[in-house]
This record gives structure tokens, C-alpha cells and sequence, in this order.
């Protein structure tokens, strides 16, 4: 089929375009600037998601969009309400008449286990709009779509929105492991490729119209999380835990309620999390040295 990932120059739209192209999909990437990480195979169009000319241009000849762009990260979204509707909830608005205008088969919307939650702030606000607006069109058009309800991504390609990203980059600069949050916070971490790998699995015809929580097959502590990098990294001094909430930030992965529509999709394979975090450890120590070789 072809495909057109909105956002596919980023951290989970970059994987899952490699998994499209893996799948023998003809892949096009929409975004304000190239992926550093494009296939010679996939292709690339410069566009903005609140430029209705561009969005035309990019969907008219696709049979699937994916939707990864807009503000992904909980704290810039409390910061940036106006810039948030716009970016999560009227870009998608603009996206789906696109979608409905030339007769899409599918609309695939990345979304969040916050909308599954009283925490999130203004960005849970934002994705549980647009997923109000998607089955609607759905409702209206007859439009088919998946929503994907990504818990704790982590892996390579992720930058500072990503808490693990943030950990590890701080560690390596400091030589020290520093936490700021609630001690009692659990996660159930999944790998950004065996997310990715999901993704791709959710053009099957039994994932229509349907809401599906993508989160990894375990619960962790972040504690648990935290000591392994201290291991892998060979930090000798102790973890500096801040017992401290964050505004707007769930403790344990949540499921308030799970409404009809909605499933949980566990990958009946996975990345081990120690092998997966020292990749990303070794991938973020390898960009930092690049960076300071060449300023």
C-alpha cells in the first residue's frame, strides 16, 4: 500500500516508517524537515500539518496516513496550550477532511494512555479530543482508523521529551544518576521497535475502529529501571532520588477505565529491557562525542 507518515522524521515515526518499508509498504514521509534516518526507498515532502494545500498534495495519492506530528511532550504541552489545540487537535481536524477527501482506507492516530487517565493536563485534553473528532469522522464518512494508545516508548532515535533519554544524557554528563518524581512509580516500558512493529500490525482488518493500548508486557518500578542503567553505566556513587510529583504525570500506568472499543495489544516478542537501554545508552554517549569532535 502506500503510506504517508505525518511526523515520520521522529523518534516513534521514523521506526515505524522502517518497519512500513520492511513490510514491502511504499512509504512517504511528511515532516518540516527530512529524517535523519530516511531509506533510499522511502520518499520525502516538506510540509507544515496546518497547511491545508500541502496536506492535499502529500494524502491525495495514499492509502493510509499515519499521524505522528504535533506536541508530544506532557511538560511543553502545560506550557503551550493555544500552541497544543492547534498542533494536537486542529491539524488532526485537517488531516482527516484530507483522509475523507480522497477516500483514504485508513487513518492510524498516535495517541496516548493518558486519555485513559485523570493526569496529562492540557496535552491528555488535546489527544482525547482529536480521538473525539477521528470517530466522528469515522461516525460520518464511514473513514476506518486505529487509534494507538502508546504507554512508555523508549529507545534509539528518542531526544529530550523522552524521560529515559533525559536520564541517560544527564548521567553521562555528570557521571552521576539523578531522578526527579515519585519513588512509587511503575511503568510498563516497551521498546520503540517492538512499538513500531505494533504499529504496522494494526493495518489488519481486526484493529478497525478500534482504540489499542500499546504498552510493554511487564510492570517496573522506575527505581528498578534506574539501577539497571547505574549497573550498565558503572556508576559507583548512589542514585539522588527527589521525591517530588510532576504536574500532571501519571504514578502507575493508567487504566481508570478501558471503554468498549479499546484493547491492549502485548507483542508476543520483545526487546529485553537491559539489552534495549544499553543501546540507547551507547547510542546517546556515541552522539554526545560526535557533537564535541565536531564543534
Amino acid at each position: 500500500m502506500n503510506i504517508l507518515i505525518i511526523g515520520g522524521s521522529g523518534f516513534i515515526g521514523s521506526h515505524v516508517a522502517d518497519q512500513l518499508t520492511l513490510n514491502n509498504h511504499k512509504v512517504t514521509i511528511f515532516d518540516k524537515k527530512e529524517s535523519k534516518w530516511i531509506k533510499k526507498n522511502q520518499k520525502f515532502f516538506k510540509g507544515d500539518i496546518l497547511d491545508n494545500t500541502k496536506l492535499d498534495q502529500a494524502i491525495k495519492n495514499q492509502d493510509v496516513v499515519y499521524n505522528f506530528a504535533g506536541i508530544s511532550d506532557l511538560n511543553e504541552a502545560i506550557k503551550k496550550p493555544e500552541e497544543t489545540v492547534n498542533l494536537n487537535i486542529l491539524s488532526v481536524v485537517k488531516i482527516l477532511e484530507s483522509c475523507v477527501k480522497y477516500k483514504l482506507k485508513k487513518f492510524v492516530f498516535a495517541s496516548t494512555i493518558y486519555t485513559d487517565s485523570k493526569e496529562g493536563s492540557y496535552y491528555r485534553c488535546s489527544k482525547q479530543a482529536a480521538e473525539i473528532y477521528i470517530k466522528e469522522y469515522n461516525r460520518r464518512y464511514k473513514l476506518k482508523y486505529s487509534i494507538l494508545k502508546y504507554g512508555s516508548v523508549y529507545g534509539i532515535r528518542s531526544n529530550e521529551s523522552n524521560n529515559i533519554f533525559r536520564i541517560i544524557k544527564k548521567a553521562i554528563n555528570k557521571k552521576k544518576l539523578e531522578y526527579i518524581g515519585n519513588l512509587e512509580a511503575i511503568r510498563e516500558y516497551i521498546n520503540v521497535v517492538d512499538a513500531a512493529k505494533a504499529s504496522v500490525e494494526m493495518l489488519k482488518k481486526e484493529y478497525d475502529n478500534k482504540s489499542i493500548i500499546l504498552t510493554g508486557s511487564y510492570k517496573t518500578k522506575v527505581a528498578d529501571i534506574l539501577n539497571m542503567i547505574r549497573e550498565i553505566m558503572d556508576i559507583k556513587s548512589k542514585i539522588n532520588f527527589v521525591n517530588k510529583k510532576y504536574e500532571g504525570h501519571y504514578i502507575r500506568t493508567p487504566y481508570s477505565f478501558i471503554r468498549d472499543d479499546t484493547i491492549k495489544y502485548t507483542p508476543k516478542t520483545h526487546i529485553d529491557l537491559g539489552k534495549g537501554l544499553l543501546e540507547l545508552i551507547t547510542s546517546i554517549n556515541d552522539e554526545i562525542k560526535y557533537k564535541k569532535n565536531n564543534n
